[in-house]
């Protein structure tokens, strides 16, 4: 199988177009066997994939540790990381989605030691002797709500960022930006620092395309890349009873419907059709679908190479459930 690369950021990164997140692996909302999740990222890296994205967050740093050792010793993959979120030892009396996780506690500190204690640890978390990228992670009111979130966003501007920008003239990364699931956030972002790439999650999909009213052309202007998070909306767009983590509302059950519809009439599943569209703009680098195993990698390698023809989209364009000025494939 080959999958292009796309070179990301001011350090024209190698990374696969396709790529893997690591999330899942950590089992939100339901366990994922060991043997599964670590099959699951030797199985990508020998289909050609060589962009992997885990964070401290995901498992309270089980995802650290097991994308760290399924890539130790392959200087080929580059891998990124998040910061914004320390973890105490102890359990958290909540885990939330984490079925999973690991006996440890996430304290949000935006802070320069903040972000510096946070990469150290990623670094013993994985076992690895570097990250290549670090996303500022869930720095939006969507996290922490309208009283919070200026607050740590703020820190995050005015302290972490300091941090970022030490590690990166210093060599030990070699980009950073931020990890997030939206557009406002990466909009104010803009105008306070000088980012290499956003992970932008769910935002940009078939079901959505609202950065092209502003986000991507600001991107394109100061050379900020794009990396999509969550192609298929979080299960909808797989045939999942999920929207952004949480129930389908009806409108976006009927615009799925009409997608499949149409997809159908040109002999391509819809899932196919969710992972190429992001790549299609210039600003996107990657998309990182997260599998859980290594039977749902496959299904997703199948869907990248399933053929799709122009009338496709031009097609999903005349019925109004995709935009008119959303780039498609030639």
């Amino acid at each position: 199988m080959s999958i292009d690369t796309s070179n990301l950021g001011r350090a024209q990164l190698p990374v696969s177009q396709l790529g893997l997140g690591c999330a899942s692996l950590a089992g939100i909302f339901r366990p994922v066997p060991e043997a599964d999740a670590r099959a699951t990222i030797a199985e990508a890296i020998a289909a050609g994939i060589t962009y992997v994205d885990t964070a401290p967050f995901y498992g309270h740093g089980l995802s650290e540790r097991l994308t760290g050792d399924g890539i130790r010793g392959r200087d080929s993959v580059v891998i990124s990381s998040k910061v914004g979120r320390l973890l105490r030892p102890g359990i958290h009396a909540d885990p939330g989605a984490w079925v999973s996780a690991l006996p440890f506690t996430p304290e949000y500190d935006y802070s320069y030691d903040g972000v510096m204690r946070s990469y150290e640890a990623s670094l013993n978390r994985t076992g690895l002797d570097h990250i290549d990228i670090l996303y500022f992670h869930d720095i939006g009111n969507l996290t922490h709500g309208p009283e919070l979130g200026p607050t740590s966003f703020e820190t995050a501007m005015s302290s972490g960022y300091k941090a970022l920008e030490e590690l990166r003239s210093s060599g030990a990364i070699k980009a950073f930006g931020l990890g997030v699931n939206e557009i406002a956030v990466c909009e104010q972002a803009l105008e306070r620092g000088d980012w290499d790439a956003f992970l932008l999650a769910g935002r940009y999909t078939l079901l959505e395309q609202a950065p092209l009213d502003g986000l991507f052309e600001t991107c394109t202007k100061q050379n900020v890349d794009i990396v999509i998070g969550g192609p298929f909306n979080s299960g909808v767009l797989v045939g999942g009873d999920s929207f952004d983590y949480g129930a389908i509302p009806p409108d976006v059950a009927q615009k799925v419907q009409a997608m499949t519809r149409v997809c159908e009439t040109h002999n391509v599943p819809l899932p196919a059709a969710a992972l190429r569209f992001p790549l299609t703009h210039p600003v996107v680098k990657s998309t990182i679908p997260g599998p859980r195993t290594p039977t749902e990698l496959k299904q997703i390698l199948d869907w990248w190479e399933h053929p799709i023809p122009q009338s496709l989209w031009s097609d999903l364009k005349s019925e109004g459930l995709l935009r008119a000025d959303a780039p498609t494939p030639s």
